[in-house]
């Protein structure tokens, strides 16, 4: 497919300062921007023509914490569905991710190859699905869904961790993951709040476990994504190799400077407690957990703003879980309050796609670069949260050279 986007507004991140370029037109061959620059004459007979009227193209949106099998906020639950229905339920959600203008997303818990592959073939509209397979908790750890009363499990919770205790039951579990497929791995450092039996203060996994995951991971050209809220488990993490971490609500600015020591990346995720805190146990949350979300929701707007005075880098991220999804959208206008319009832009554009190894592939519109690009209404420069309504903002959603919606 050759495709042109004339009378486009181009938002440029290549810079220091990302800048709005007037009168471009772009031309997409195959899944690949072919050209960015002044108009051109193309004699392709197939040529599709698009006029984006002066609006913004920019790059395709980034969410760096998603659960694309999480189709309920009952996660206990979720390992007693077939698996098969999980797949087409994931499949629905995708399909709303990529609606609302995310073109790449990074899955840490539930996906695995089958999903991802299905949206290479084009089989299932979505989002490119960068996934990590299971996450890796300790018994009595945020991935182990099982109940006080209970002591059997199957691989439990199967559709978003698996249990591993000991560095060699970590070294086997990762290592297994990788095989299948899995772009990072996933570990639980510390307490959480959808999980029934621990409590956020909770430090979980050993150095020397989670040094185990973090060789497997490196070993395979891969990284360790870990999820940590307390300023204890942070530090655990990112001391033994730990390349991400998930939500932080709760660290304080004593770790931030091993952020920049190990290169590593931060990625809050307001939007899930916020969304939680509302919606409460009408969505399967116990009273528990809705108790525990109290814990984080206060402190994570006041940490974001923190770690982006200090200069950390930061992914942008939601971890909604079942219905709420629908909410992704709302991070961007949750975080305004703290954070300046590029920076939030940045955040789900290119160091996402740096965190993802994907720089100068995806959150950027130059040549050579994958094809996914937005047609929106605004300045999202001047108001950030024009990315906060895609139903009323986003006029054209193009995924890897695709057009997946054009309203022009």
């Amino acid at each position: 497919m050759i495709a042109s986007i004339s009378n486009a507004t181009v938002l440029d991140l290549t810079g220091t300062e990302a800048t709005l370029v007037p009168d471009q037109q772009l031309v997409i061959e195959d899944v690949r921007i072919r050209s960015v620059g002044g108009a051109q004459q193309l004699h392709d007979r197939e040529l599709i023509n698009i006029d984006a009227g002066g609006r913004v193209v920019m790059p395709g949106l980034i969410d760096g914490h998603v659960h694309v099998t999480a189709y309920k906020a009952d996660l206990g639950a979720l390992a007693d569905v077939p698996a098969s229905y999980r797949a087409l339920r994931a499949a629905e959600l995708m399909r709303g991710m990529l609606d609302r203008g995310f073109t790449t997303v990074r899955d840490v818990g539930g996906a695995d190859f089958g999903l991802a592959q299905a949206v290479v073939e084009g089989r299932i509209p979505g989002p490119r699905l960068i996934f990590g397979g299971r996450a890796l908790s300790q018994s009595g750890g945020h991935g182990d869904g099982r109940l006080p009363g209970r002591d059997h499990h199957d691989d439990c919770c199967e559709s978003l961790s698996t249990i591993a205790d000991s560095v060699d039951e970590v070294l086997r579990a990762a290592r297994n993951e990788l095989r299948r497929g899995a772009q990072h791995i996933k570990i639980m450092l510390g307490g959480g709040v959808a999980s029934p039996t621990d409590q956020i203060s909770d430090l979980q996994y050993s150095p020397e476990e989670i040094r185990a995951a973090v060789l497997a991971a490196t070993n395979a050209g891969k990284y360790v994504a870990g999820h940590a809220y307390t300023t204890a488990a942070v530090r655990q993490g990112l001391e033994n190799g730990v390349r991400s971490i998930e939500h932080g609500n709760l660290m304080d600015e004593s770790v931030f400077g091993l952020f920049a020591e190990r290169d590593a990346y931060y990625v809050p995720t307001l939007v899930a407690y916020h969304a939680m805190g509302e919606a409460g146990t009408s969505v399967g949350l116990t009273a528990d957990n809705v108790r525990k979300n109290a814990q984080v929701v206060e402190c994570g707007m006041a940490t974001l703003e923190a770690a982006d005075r200090a200069g950390l880098k930061i992914v942008f991220g939601t971890d909604l879980l079942g219905e709420l999804q629908s909410q992704q959208n709302r991070e961007f206008e949750i975080r305004k309050d703290v954070q300046s319009a590029e920076s939030i832009i940045r955040s789900a554009t290119t160091v996402a796609a740096e965190l993802m190894g994907m720089a100068g592939e995806v959150g950027v519109l130059v040549p050579g670069a994958v094809a996914d690009l937005l047609i929106i209404d605004g300045n999202p420069l001047d108001d950030v949260s024009v990315l906060a309504d895609p139903s009323r903002n986003l006029r054209a959603v193009i995924a890897n050279g695709r057009i997946h919606r054009c309203d022009l």
